[in-house]
């Protein structure tokens, strides 16, 4: 675990104008950064970073937050990825807590193996690129391929000769321990000789998304050795064929921008489409999708097209595929290509329009496609048929959505000639355990936003006492009071008092007097984080505490505190309309708001005892209920009159 004094300094010296601008081009605009949205295709900026508050907002997305925030959403990398990420960037050392003496070892051992394993993918790729062996077999490979330089050299491909220990040798003369050499699976040692695994093979080095070095993938050129024609590292502490897929580091940008991932079988499928222009494309690498592959994906897109070979083989995996994908929640559409051909080859002659044309023109949802695969496989075998219509079955019922389920069977009742009645009853079968039914919350949010004027109001102010409170919340202000008093001759009125607060105490003890709750959810729960923070620390710092919400509730926070920001995408001030500043007159904006609150409510209450009138027998009693809320009301006027 990473110690909490090396979270904070990362916070402390981290500028999120430096750690976005390393992904996005910014421009200056007045004391904030405007850019183009790096998460969808946008020709005006709506992508805006404050150097003051250390935060930043996608207007177009929605999404905002902190340095951290920006790389989680961005890079995808986990929590502890983007605080190391910052940390190297900014030469801080991290400390580790309460670890212990065997996790200290197995954290040092997996170091040692991302350290062996960048010294072999930069040893393999010089070796592609300078040696006589390495142009004159492995880059005449990959330019056969028709792979340029430039993809070359970005997918760091690379080879060793057909040597004995050409590259164990060299590694170990260089000081690298030959316990971590083997344990890599990069090389072999036998009675204090070693061999080199991957010898005579080109080279595809794998990476983490985070783009670390994990493994390689290599292929033998020699087809006349009876040997496997791929050879893949063995497994270690950093890499796990089952949980890697090849090509996400340089995909993973584009498979969420687009909402969509490819998902091809081998290493050069992968680099041919994304040099021809698709890049949001991954490789299984030639095993069975598992679960753990699904779920990287799942963490860029909920939509998934399988690129698969038109063969018997190619059809066999993608049907595999098909229900893995189904069970992780995720959406699923096949894409086949001619017989004989596989995505590699067919793009070789092909530009990216002609590519992205056939993509979209002969991909079909996976009902359709494993239906028609399989009833063609067994349409004059009545048991086959039966057996394919249960297989069918099976896929619809993983699917959570009942439409979905229902479009599916009237579509599968039409290919294979079966009554809708006999499916959606064998369906009922496999799902007679699920409970669909709409929940009592999403009808009162059906009846409560009916009346949109009023919940647009009140949203507004609950939204502008969480943005005074992050903005202003440990500033010292005066607050004139109006205190109800009796005058001589035993008249009510108000009397004004000027009383020193903090704000977020006056936000705080004015709620609380008047039993005043947030009635949005997000708003109710950031409110009491940061009450409690300020009661906690007196103050509040702003990275970190957006760094302690989901990204949800930082989304909102940062939709709040850049609302004005905004206001500069448009250059107003060159219109000559002057954006008003807020902090020059804190006490009455937060006067006015509660204030406004209160009425609003007062209001609303009022409101609802006219409605009691009508069936009540104690109509009496409410009216007079209702004329105390009117002089409460009245009195209330007299101090908006007075702040405003």
């Amino acid at each position: 675990m990473i110690s909490k004094t090396t979270i904070d300094k990362v916070f402390e010296q981290s500028l999120v104008e430096e750690v976005v601008g390393e992904f996005v081009q910014l421009k200056k605009s007045g004391s904030n950064f405007k850019g183009l949205s790096p998460f969808s295709n946008e020709k005006t900026p709506s992508f805006v970073v404050s150097p003051v508050k250390q935060i930043w907002k996608d207007f177009s997305s929605g999404k905002g937050g902190n340095a951290v925030a920006f790389l989680m959403e961005h890079e995808h990398f986990t929590y502890p990825e983007a605080i190391k990420y910052l940390a190297r960037k900014y030469n801080i050392e991290i400390e580790e807590t309460q670890v212990s003496p065997l996790d200290k070892e197995k954290a040092s051992e997996k170091e040692s193996l991302f350290i062996v394993s960048d010294y072999a993918k930069d040893f393999f790729s010089k070796t592609l690129l300078n040696s006589n062996d390495g142009k004159a077999i492995g880059l005449s490979y990959f330019k056969e391929r028709g792979f340029s330089d430039e993809t070359i050299k970005k997918y760091d491909l690379g080879y060793l000769p057909d040597k004995l220990n050409y590259f164990s040798s060299e590694a170990v003369k260089n000081g690298y321990d030959p316990v971590f050499l083997e344990k890599s699976g990069l090389s072999i040692f036998q009675n204090e000789k070693s061999i080199d695994r991957f010898r005579g093979r080109v080279i595809f080095p794998i990476h983490s998304m985070s783009g670390r070095t994990l493994g390689f993938g290599a292929r033998i050129l020699n087809n006349q050795l009876k040997t496997a024609k791929y050879l893949n590292s063995p497994e270690s502490l950093i890499y796990n064929k089952s949980k890697i897929l090849y090509g996400i580091f340089y995909a993973k940008q584009e498979i969420a921008k687009l909402d969509n991932c490819f998902i091809v079988e081998g290493y050069t499928d992968v680099i041919q489409l994304h040099q021809k222009g698709v890049m949001n494309v991954v490789s299984s690498s030639g095993t069975a999708l598992t679960i753990d592959q699904i779920t990287l994906i799942r963490r860029l897109t909920s939509n998934v097209t399988m690129l698969f070979d038109g063969d018997k083989a190619g059809v066999n995996a993608t049907l595999r595929g098909i229900d893995i994908i189904l069970t992780a929640g995720l959406n699923v559409s096949v894409c086949s290509f001619p017989n004989g051909e596989d995505p590699d080859s067919y793009s070789q002659d092909k530009s990216y329009e002609e590519i992205d044309d056939y993509l979209k023109n002969n991909s079909q949802d996976f009902i359709q496609y494993k239906a028609s695969i399989l009833a063609s496989n067994s349409k004059n075998d009545p048991i086959s048929k039966a057996n394919t219509i249960n297989d069918i079955i099976n896929s619809i019922s993983i699917i959570p959505d009942r439409i979905k389920q229902e479009i599916y069977i009237k579509h599968c009742s039409s290919i294979m000639d079966i009554s809708e009645e006999v499916l959606f009853n064998s369906l009922a079968q496999k799902t007679k355990n699920e409970i669909h039914s709409i929940s009592k919350k999403r009808i009162a949010k059906v009846q409560k936003t009916s009346k949109n004027k009023e919940v647009n109001l009140l949203f507004e102010l609950e939204k502008k006492i969480i943005e005074i409170l992050l903005l202003y919340g440990d500033k010292k202000e005066k607050f004139e009071e109006l205190i109800l008093k009796n005058d001589e001759d035993g008249n009510v009125v108000l009397e004004p008092t000027i009383v020193n607060s903090l704000v977020y105490e006056k936000i705080f003890l004015d709620l609380q007097q008047d039993e005043i709750e947030f009635t949005n959810e997000s708003f109710k729960v950031i409110y009491e984080k940061i009450i409690n923070e300020f009661q906690k620390n007196q103050k509040l710092i702003l990275e970190i505490f957006l760094n302690n919400l989901n990204q949800e509730l930082a989304n909102h926070v940062t939709g709040i505190l850049m609302n004005e920001d905004q206001y500069e995408l448009h250059d107003w001030l060159s219109k000559d309309i002057v954006v008003k500043h807020k902090d020059r007159v804190i006490s009455q904006l937060v006067s006015e708001t509660i204030l406004s609150l209160r009425t609003f409510l007062i209001n609303k209450k009022v409101e609802e005892l006219k409605e009691e009138t009508k069936d009540s027998l104690e109509n009496d009693k409410i009216l007079e209920e209702i004329g105390e809320y009117h002089k409460l009301k009245t009195l209330l006027s007299k101090k908006l009159n007075r702040v405003l």
